[in-house]
C-alpha cells in the first residue's frame, strides 16, 4: 500500500513555456493528487483517479485550495557564507576579502560545519527548496558536515569543497595535492550515498594556481559523470585580475576550456560579461550558465542577460539560483522575482509560466537531474513544495482580482516568501513542519 496520498491544485512542467497562456506546456489538475509511496511518485493526475489507485486506508493530506509544486531547485548557493548574508558595501573581490574569507575560515571547526549545515538546510526547506548545489569551505570538514546533515535528511544536494591554493588567507588554502586528495576521499565517501552527488569545485581562477587547475582537470577525467562547479565573469576587476593571472588565455572561458572543466555537468555561476566567443563556447560544450540575480544587484555586478542568452543561434542552457550569501534570500520565489527586473532592464519580460517551469523543470534539467526531480511525474523522487496564494493580507487582498494561473504564479513570484510555503516534502516526507514539531 502507499505512504502518503496528497490533494490539491496539481501542477507540473512538460517543457518551457511560451507564453503565460501556453497551458499545453504544463499540466495543471484543479482537483488533483499526487500518491507517493517509498519516497517515490507512484501516481499524479485528477484526484478521482489517484484516490481509486491509492487503495483504502492510505494517510491522504488534503491541501486544497493551494498548488502542489516540484520542489525548487537552487543551482549556487555557499553554505559558509549564512552569517555573511546582508553585508553592506563591496563589490565582489572587496567583499570575498573583507567578508567571505574570514568568515569561511572558522569552518575548520566541525562543530561549527555541522551546525552552519544545519541551520542552512532548514533555511532552504522553510523556502520549499529541496535541492541545492552548494559550494562549502575549502575544509575537508566542512563538506562532511554538509553531507551527513544533507544524509540525516534524505535530501538530493550536489556539493563539493572549495579547491583554493592562492589569493586568499592563511587558514583558507590549500594545496594542490591536498585539494585533489580531499576531494578524492569525498567522492569516495559521499557520492552517490544516498541522494548525494558530489560536485569538483575549483572556486574561480583567481583563487587556483595553474597547478590546482590541472588537479582539477584530473579529477573530472578520472570522474567524468561528476558536476563541476565555479564562477565566471561575474564582476569587471575580477575579469581583468584573472587576465593578469592567466595573461596566455584568450579570455577568461578560455581558462576553464584549457584545463577540460566545460562539459554538460559545468555549473558556471554568473556568466554576465561574456564575449560572443564565450557564449559559443559555453554553448557547444553543453555548459550551464547560472543566473543569480539578487547577488547580481546587491553586488552592482551587472545584468545577466537571460533572453539573449537563450535565444541565441547556440543557446545557453540557463540555471537560476540565490548565490547567498551575495544574494540577499534563501527564496527561489524572490530570486525569480528579482530575475523578472533584471530581464526586463534588458528589454525583455519573462512569463510567469517561465518562471516556475526554470525553478522545477528547468533547473531539473540544467543540473542533469530531471531523471529524479523537478516533475510531477510516476517514477521520479517525491521532493514537492505546497504553495499558498494569499499568505499575507496583502497576497489574499490581490487574490480577490486574479483569474488565471499564470497571474496567480505572478503573484507568488512577486509577494511570496517563506510565508508562502506551506509545506516542504522531501523523499516524500514533511520537511517544513518538522523544523517546529
Amino acid at each position: 500500500m502507499a505512504d502518503l496520498l496528497l490533494r490539491g491544485r496539481v501542477l507540473s512542467f512538460l517543457r518551457w513555456p511560451e507564453s503565460a497562456d501556453d497551458h499545453a506546456a504544463c499540466r495543471y489538475e484543479v482537483d488533483g493528487g499526487v500518491l507517493i509511496d517509498g519516497g517515490k511518485i507512484v501516481s499524479a493526475g485528477a484526484y478521482a483517479v489517484v484516490e481509486r489507485q491509492a487503495g483504502p486506508g492510505v494517510k491522504t493530506i488534503d491541501h486544497r485550495p493551494h498548488l502542489i509544486l516540484p520542489g525548487f531547485i537552487d543551482a549556487h548557493i555557499h553554505v559558509p557564507q549564512m552569517q555573511i548574508i546582508a553585508s553592506y558595501g563591496a563589490e565582489l573581490l572587496d567583499w570575498l576579502n573583507k567578508y567571505t574569507f574570514p568568515e569561511e575560515t572558522r569552518f575548520f571547526d566541525p562543530q561549527h560545519g555541522r551546525r552552519i549545515a544545519r541551520l542552512f538546510l532548514d533555511e532552504v526547506v522553510r523556502h520549499g527548496t529541496t535541492t541545492v548545489a552548494a559550494y562549502c569551505s575549502v575544509h575537508k570538514e566542512s563538506a562532511e558536515a554538509f553531507f551527513a546533515e544533507a544524509a540525516e535528511r534524505n535530501m538530493l544536494v550536489i556539493a563539493g569543497k572549495v579547491m583554493m591554493d592562492r589569493n586568499a588567507p592563511e587558514g583558507l588554502t590549500d594545496t594542490p595535492q591536498s585539494g585533489y586528495d580531499d576531494s578524492k576521499a569525498l567522492i569516495e565517501a559521499w557520492h552517490g550515498r544516498g541522494r548525494a552527488l558530489y560536485a569538483i569545485t575549483p572556486r574561480f581562477a583567481i583563487t587556483s594556481t595553474p597547478e590546482q587547475m590541472e588537479m582539477a582537470s584530473a579529477l573530472m577525467r578520472e570522474h567524468p559523470d561528476l558536476h563541476m562547479q565555479t564562477h565566471l565573469s561575474e564582476n569587471h576587476a575580477e575579469i581583468a585580475f584573472t587576465s593578469e593571472l592567466y595573461p596566455w588565455s584568450e579570455d577568461y572561458t578560455d581558462i576553464y576550456e584549457h584545463y577540460g572543466l566545460l562539459g554538460r555537468k559545468s555549473l558556471i555561476g554568473h556568466c554576465i560579461h561574456l564575449s560572443e566567443r564565450e557564449a559559443d563556447a559555453l554553448s557547444a560544450s553543453g555548459a550551464v550558465a547560472v543566473f543569480c540575480p539578487t547577488s547580481n544587484l546587491f553586488l552592482g555586478s551587472g545584468l545577466f542577460d537571460y533572453q539573449r542568452y537563450r535565444k541565441r543561434e547556440q543557446p545557453l542552457r540557463i540555471a537560476t539560483a540565490t548565490d547567498v550569501g551575495g544574494g540577499t534570500s534563501y527564496s527561489m520565489l524572490r530570486t525569480m522575482d528579482e530575475g523578472y527586473k533584471v530581464i526586463a532592464l534588458n528589454g525583455e519580460k519573462l512569463n510567469p509560466l517561465a518562471s516556475f517551469w526554470q525553478l522545477t523543470a528547468g533547473n531539473a534539467e540544467a543540473l542533469s537531474i530531471d531523471d529524479r526531480v523537478g516533475r510531477l511525474e510516476p517514477g521520479k523522487e517525491a521532493d514537492i513544495v505546497v504553495l499558498d496564494s494569499g499568505a499575507t493580507p496583502a497576497m489574499r487582498l490581490r487574490m480577490e482580482r486574479i483569474e488565471t494561473l499564470a497571474e496567480e504564479l505572478f503573484l507568488l513570484q512577486t509577494l511570496g516568501d517563506d510565508r508562502a510555503v506551506v509545506e516542504t516534502y522531501v523523499a516524500g516526507r514533511p520537511a517544513k513542519t518538522a523544523l517546529t514539531s
